[in-house]
């Protein structure tokens, strides 16, 4: 499955066997596998043979930069209207070179803005279609570690194998995870001083009560939530330095993300709500999300090694489970590799071509 031109045929229905709509010859045939985690869209583009032309032993924050600049077009094609969404969220595997050190796979994670340097909800997804689309040679039952590259660093996912197919529940160990800043006073206009806490999961987060913003995660409306992480994001922007140890093209914060301020230790689930990217709301409870407010609790005392801890989206009520499994060091913080869990499922597969004189070929954004 590529993305490349040509007049090839797609069964349809009834009509299979019958070529394609009409669409440019040197235009992409675009063909994907769609899936959700914790109802959070993922649209898998199998293999992206510009991607993997151009990774010549660059580095995945390299190729990502590259593929930025040289074939958005695929992102705005199949992230945006009307092929997408403004919640849409994509996936381009890469194989080959650039899926080298060891990875079945490499991933770059593609949203309504751009890129991102981790997500675990499409790591949980890519983790069945590996097994399931042959990109683990030898999988094992009951359950095969799959090992992919992510822009963040190395991420291994644990997937349930029957022999003939992946299964479910979903298991992933991330980067090690850690508290960039607690406690940390913001000033957001319209809404006063806010006290948030930054929390890195392979990606930098705030997180805070939606409470100090005057809302509740549960009940306002997702636009006023929206509009508030928004704020704050913007406000933290502006007034915090964020500083990765490794890399600073992974030192911005990628949003924020409202609780319902339950940090200390529960049997009962927490809920909250990710504002990502340019406002867009993230339909899972996120898994990188999780994987930094795991760190955040254990880094304060609130939580110990293997306490799980379950996370529910205020979108969907769907569930993932979360919990620090180890004790690391991440440059100089003192870190935690975590361990989320959830369901994802295949929803179908798609074939999107272009024709050249659509004005609107690679998409249009609307929110």
């Amino acid at each position: 499955m590529a993305a490349r031109g040509g007049s090839d045929s797609v069964g349809v229905g009834a009509g299979a066997g019958r070529a394609l709509p009409p669409h440019s010859p040197s235009g992409p045939v675009l063909q994907t596998v769609e899936m959700h985690t914790g109802g959070e869209p993922l649209r898998i583009i199998p293999r992206l043979e510009a991607a993997e032309r151009a990774a010549g032993g660059l580095s995945l924050l390299s190729l990502r930069r590259e593929v930025a600049a040289a074939q958005d077009h695929v992102r705005r094609a199949l992230v945006h209207e009307p092929r997408g969404h403004a919640g849409m969220y994509g996936a381009v595997v890469v194989r080959g070179e650039a899926a080298a050190e060891g990875a079945h796979l490499a991933a770059l994670f593609l949203h309504g803005a751009g890129y991102s340097a981790m997500c675990g909800h499409a790591v949980m997804a890519l983790g069945r279609f590996a097994l399931d689309y042959g990109l683990v040679p030898e999988p094992a039952r009951p359950e095969t570690a799959v090992r992919l590259r992510c822009p963040c660093g190395p991420v291994t996912a644990f997937v349930p194998w029957d022999g003939r197919r992946s299964g479910n529940p979903v298991r992933f160990h991330s980067v090690p995870a850690f508290a960039a800043a607690t406690d940390l006073a913001i000033d957001v206009p319209g809404h006063g001083k806010v006290v948030v806490d930054i929390g890195y999961g392979g990606t930098f987060y705030a997180f805070l009560s939606a409470e100090q913003l005057g809302l509740d995660v549960c009940s306002s409306k997702t636009r006023d939530l929206v509009s508030a992480a928004s704020a704050v994001t913007e406000a933290v922007k502006k007034q915090f330095k964020l500083h990765h140890p490794e890399s600073e093209d992974l030192a911005f914060l990628y949003g924020t993300i409202l609780t319902d301020g339950k940090d200390a230790f529960s049997e009962e689930p927490t809920t909250n709500i990710c504002v990502f990217a340019d406002e867009q709301v993230d339909r899972s409870p996120t898994g990188s999300g999780v994987t930094a407010r795991i760190a955040l609790q254990y880094h304060k005392g609130l939580i110990q090694l293997n306490q799980t801890r379950t996370f529910r989206s205020s979108t969907t009520g769907s569930l993932f489970t979360g919990k620090a499994v180890k004790e690391a060091k991440f440059g100089d913080y003192n870190a935690v590799v975590v361990e989320v869990s959830g369901e994802a499922f295949y929803t179908g597969t798609a074939t999107f071509t272009v024709e050249e004189e659509d004005p609107l070929k690679y998409g249009f954004l609307f929110k």
